[in-house]
């Protein structure tokens, strides 16, 4: 294969790095504020942030054509504004891969948040600490390990999103030509030993992901019964 052929590679990888960086900014963001609060309408975000687990990726991708669409709210005004057209981009590619994994982020997160000893952050405040600093120095570090799986997770899922990418930024080839759409599109046309090779990468990187995060995550827990035996 020449160079221009490992283009649904680079972009599946330029695509799922820069969707996690904002899922994972956000999820931890909306976790921290939601994961100990109760307020009247909570139940609602919450299952609005999740909703995309359970929907189809074509409704997920047409509510998002609805909205990025040249006619809809915010694309045509970003595209008024600033010259920014969403559909038939690459950019419609993040922004489907956000969508759709956010909700792995938000649900580990807001677990790890959940599950942190509130004693030990009430300590820090006696003590004259800031919210900045109780939350870098004790919640985030406490929290890792399931910010962690929820950011290995959402990488994961943003690499193989299709559906959703495929309303909003269609196929074009050198363009939005992800895996998953590279894989579709050469069966469509015949060509099956294309369509096996990207079949290979693409699970290739989602074993060595999720086998990477279940060894890290035997260690992380074989040292702390040994810390705490």
């Amino acid at each position: 294969m020449n160079e221009t052929d490992y283009t649904p590679l680079l972009l599946s990888l330029k695509v799922a790095g820069i969707s996690t960086l904002f899922v994972f900014i956000g999820g931890v963001f909306f976790a921290r504020i939601l994961a100990r609060k109760t307020f009247f309408g909570k139940g609602f975000i919450e299952t609005l942030f999740l909703l995309p687990l359970v929907l189809p990726p074509t409704v997920v991708g047409f509510g998002l054509l609805i909205l990025f669409g040249k006619n809809g709210f915010i694309g045509s005004w970003l595209y008024s504004v600033f010259g920014i057209q969403i559909i038939f981009s690459w950019l419609g590619a993040v922004i489907a891969s956000i969508v759709v994994s956010f909700p792995l982020m938000y649900q580990s997160a807001s677990a790890a948040f959940e599950n942190l000893d509130s004693k030990l952050e009430n300590v820090a405040r006696t003590m004259g600490a800031s919210e900045w600093r109780v939350f870098w120095t004790i919640s985030f570090r406490l929290a890792w390990p399931g910010l962690l799986a929820g950011l290995v997770l959402s990488f994961a899922r943003g690499l193989g999103e299709f559906g959703a990418t495929l309303m909003l930024a269609g196929y074009i080839p050198g363009k939005t030509d992800t895996i998953p759409m590279a894989i579709y599109f050469a069966v469509e046309s015949g060509q099956m030993e294309k369509a096996t090779f990207w079949v290979v990468i693409i699970v290739t990187l989602g074993f060595s992901t999720i086998m990477w995060l279940n060894w890290w995550s035997r260690r992380n827990m074989r040292r702390y019964k040994n810390d705490n035996g």
